[in-house]
């Protein structure tokens, strides 16, 4: 397989993430990197010996040399950089929100149309994990009967304090929506995937702790413990916590709810499907292990094992029993099947694909704005 050769745009924490997992594909290599902070970026690029650093979006995609971008960057900035990647002739994976609104994504999915050849991605990652590709499998092969109930949660702790603060916070920077665009969009993903199914009805309700943050006047990373005693204080109309009923096209009913201000959980994010056979739940603070319950016979615990798995799932697993593999395997296996994608000279809408496109990026912002929309009107809303 040919050499693949990327960049990345944006070197915050997340595209940290980026770089190990794009060093982790054989058949890939990263050659530059770019950031408006350019002090940042050739930080970064010395750090992990990159050879190419750049200052502008512009001088990275000029580089000829580069067939693949990542945008890193924060929400506001996706749908221009986005586009700019796709009209440069580029393979683009982008970061989730796929954009701030659906009528940004869905202008996104306009372009991809006149540029049939580019491959899309967007970093679902959760989906990825060999336990949840297993899961899917599980459902596809009837093992766990008709689906009928699925629920779960999503819950942070980073912004419990009124002096924890993010550019996320902002509705002009992240969207209309924080809390559920930000990991509720990870949860509607992965169950989606699992079942096959889409959740086409919602009934919501939205949550701001605190109305009023105290922002602080310097620099704070994403997840740090914020030291800064001088701040200003600003008016929060994002969301802090939702709970969200669904209804899925499978006939499946479910809830889910995500908070970013519980007390003790860093990344605490689970979820069950209740078939007519049996149920089955993960929970990725655990990724090694799925629950199996039953009725008619004994519960049990999955332990990820190579050996005992469909090739469809093994394919993403790496490491023998006993030797955990967790997010950032997950991670890696979201780029790697990406980049195998475009090795393998496959075409999106012809090929099936493993990781999540811009059209399942779209809809999920459209499940997004609904959500919304739902907590305000306190009704159902059809997606």
């Amino acid at each position: 397989m040919k050499k693949i050769k990327a960049g990345i745009i944006g070197m915050g924490f997340i595209g940290v993430s980026h770089i190990e997992a794009i060093r982790r594909v054989g058949f890939a290599e990263l050659v530059a990197v770019a950031d408006v902070n350019y002090d940042l970026a050739k930080k970064k690029a010395d750090e992990y010996h990159i050879p190419k650093c750049y200052a502008t979006v512009e001088e990275l995609l000029a580089d000829e040399e580069i067939t693949v971008v990542h945008n890193c960057t924060p929400n506001f900035l996706h749908k221009e950089i986005n586009e700019k990647i796709i009209k440069a002739g580029k393979h683009i994976f982008s970061e989730k929100p796929l954009t701030r609104t659906a009528e940004e994504s869905a202008e996104m999915l306009e372009l991809l149309k006149q540029y049939p050849n580019t491959i899309h991605g967007v970093n679902f990652n959760y989906r990825m994990n060999p336990l949840v590709q297993e899961m899917k499998q599980k459902v596809i092969s009837g093992e766990v009967g008709k689906v009928n109930l699925v629920h779960g949660s999503y819950l942070q702790d980073w912004l419990l304090y009124d002096t924890d603060y993010n550019w996320r916070i902002e509705p002009e920077v992240t969207g209309v929506s924080r809390c559920i665009a930000d990991i509720g969009s990870h949860w509607m993903d992965a169950v989606q995937t699992v079942t096959g199914a889409k959740i086409v009805e919602v009934c919501a309700d939205l949550v701001t702790v605190f109305p009023v943050r105290k922002k602080p006047l310097g620099q704070v990373e994403t997840f740090s413990v914020n030291t800064n005693t001088d701040y200003e204080e600003r008016k929060v109309t994002t969301e802090d916590y939702g709970a969200v009923l669904f209804k899925m096209d499978n006939g499946a009913h479910g809830v889910f709810y995500v908070s970013e201000v519980s007390a003790g959980r860093g990344c605490y994010f689970n979820f069950e499907i209740d078939g007519t056979k049996c149920s089955m739940e993960w929970n990725q603070e655990r990724a090694d292990e799925m629950w199996m319950g039953h009725r008619d016979g004994p519960n049990y615990l999955v332990k990820r094992n190579p050996n005992h798995m469909t090739p469809e799932a093994k394919q993403y697993t790496y490491l023998s029993a006993g030797h955990p593999e967790g997010w950032n395997d997950a991670m890696k296996n979201n780029v790697m099947a990406f980049y195998k994608f475009i090795g393998e000279d496959k075409k999106m809408g012809v090929d099936p694909v493993d990781f999540a496109t811009f059209e399942d990026g779209h809809y999920i912002m459209k499940l997004t704005e609904a959500i919304v929309e739902s907590s305000k009107s306190r009704a159902w809303v059809r997606v």
